[in-house]
């Protein structure tokens, strides 16, 4: 329990009516959590406005109200505080309230288009691989040291993410490595976070539909950066053209990492097999059981940011070589007749090239290159044939299927990345709408050596149509086809 005064410290009030001297004992933005004595944020969302819920909240018991503009009605015995921006104030409220857990823990934000889930979770498997308590949030799912929590968004709202620290620690973790996501910056679910360092992977096309335009979603992006504190260290790929965008105005000690670029932090890539990456990284030389050259970018930013945080660098490196990538990140399998099948979770035009073209260096030529590919519905539409493009370059034969239509008709997605193709690129393609159908078929086709990549949902155990997640695993689906394939 905490007193309503206490818990809006630093947050700017542009008008109070009733008493601040009031217990609140839970705070929240959804009227469906409301119990005696809470605090609710009408937050003004995407598709909702919490305005139209404060009646409903006090009939359920709260007993502060946090808004933009006040109800035309006003109950006697609630408080109602009247804010500029309810979201960066609910952040701020909820920091309070769970007694600023960012201050006791050293949180390292990633953000970027592709790689947060990889550098996140490499992050917090190289902790724990040096006996250091970790937290991690991540779109795979959240981690309390030990302890496994599931994961609904990239980036949780601003309480459950302050719950979330709180709980990291009270049990003694030393760090949290997190996905800041573009939508999270946007929203303001990070204010009230004191981040020990932020890490920038890169920005390609992706989100249009929430941001706009490209620029929007670089100003979000940025947001991160822009909010760092003076003893925060950022560290962002060189090699990515908008990195020095992303630092500028950052308070924060600025490091670089890159590839080809001069840095601070500075890789070669010697191999690159379907085993693993051989790197030659600040003297020494790396075998990373990661594949391809976006993950040697992946294992720069790690290694950066574990030196930022005054790790051995040689124990680092030590553990790097030990580290698996995550679930659904260029994941495969052999069958028996010697060809593969790669499961990532690649769902922008530039993860998908990348992917690709990580499997055309490592394949001879002779083999096929089958690729079943989709595209989200709800979602950025104007990525839709570029990834369609995208796959017929880099591919000998396509695939295209659902991925999570959601509330859209999967036939219309399909189109929409069909059409933009022209005739030659056409000849390539095969339509099958059933996802779980166009697995069967493409791991039919598959002769000795050929390889078949099922992108956009890698990790997922779920396909989202007409707002039902249906049991689904992309991975599992071809462990046992190959088992079938093999008996």
């Amino acid at each position: 329990m905490k007193l309503l005064k206490d818990i809006l410290y630093k947050v700017r009030m542009e008008e109070v009516i009733g008493s601040t001297h009031i217990a609140v004992e839970h705070i929240t933005m959804d009227s469906r959590e409301i119990k005696p004595m809470s605090l609710f944020a009408a937050i003004v969302g995407y598709a909702v406005d919490g305005h139209q819920c404060i009646g409903a909240a006090i009939e359920k018991g709260a007993n502060c109200i946090l808004c933009q503009h006040f109800p035309e009605s006003l109950v006697a015995d609630v408080t109602y505080v009247k804010v500029q921006d309810a979201s960066e104030a609910l952040g701020i409220l909820a920091a309070n309230f769970y007694d600023n857990p960012s201050e006791k823990i050293k949180v390292v934000g990633v953000t970027g288009t592709n790689g947060k889930t990889t550098v996140a979770t490499l992050l917090y498997e190289l902790a724990k691989s040096l006996d250091k308590r970790v937290g991690l949030l991540s779109t795979v799912v959240n981690r309390i040291h030990q302890q496994v929590l599931p994961s609904t968004h990239t980036t949780p709202n601003a309480v459950e993410l302050q719950k979330l620290l709180a709980k990291m620690v009270e049990e003694g973790c030393e760090y949290c490595f997190m996905e800041v996501s573009s939508h999270a910056l946007h929203q303001k679910r990070t204010a009230g976070l004191h981040f020990t360092g932020a890490l920038f992977t890169n920005i390609t096309h992706d989100h249009l539909d929430y941001h706009g335009s490209f620029n929007e979603y670089i100003k979000a992006k940025k947001l991160l950066f822009d909010h760092l504190s003076g003893s925060a260290f950022a560290l962002v790929n060189a090699d990515d053209r908008h990195a020095e965008v992303m630092l500028q105005n950052c308070k924060g000690k600025t490091f670089t990492y890159a590839l080809q670029s001069m840095a601070n932090y500075r890789a070669k890539v010697v191999e690159n097999t379907l085993t693993g990456l051989s790197i030659h990284i600040d003297h020494h030389d790396l075998y990373a059981q990661l594949i391809g050259e976006f993950n040697a970018y992946n294992i720069l930013a790690v290694y950066g940011a574990a030196v930022q945080l005054g790790w051995d660098k040689l124990s680092v490196l030590t553990s790097l070589s030990t580290i698996k990538a995550p679930e659904g990140r260029f994941q495969h399998l052999r069958a028996n007749n010697g060809a593969i099948a790669i499961v990532d979770y690649a769902h922008t035009p530039d993860a998908l090239s990348n992917v690709l073209d990580t499997i055309n260096a490592i394949r001879s030529g002779n083999e096929e290159l089958i690729c079943v590919m989709g595209c989200g519905g709800d979602r950025d539409k104007t990525k839709r044939p570029i990834m369609g493009k995208v796959s017929c370059d880099k591919a000998t034969k396509v695939i295209v299927t659902s991925d999570n239509p959601r509330s859209e008709d999967p036939k219309s997605i399909i189109d929409e990345i069909v059409n933009g193709l022209d005739p030659v690129d056409r000849k390539k393609v095969l339509v099958v709408t059933d996802r779980k159908e166009a697995i069967h078929v493409a791991c039919s086709l598959l002769q000795p050596g050929d390889i078949i990549l099922i992108a956009g949902k890698g990790h997922e155990k779920y396909q989202e149509i007409q707002g039902v997640k249906h049991p689904f695993d992309d991975f599992q689906l071809v462990s046992e086809i190959f088992k079938s394939l093999n008996a």
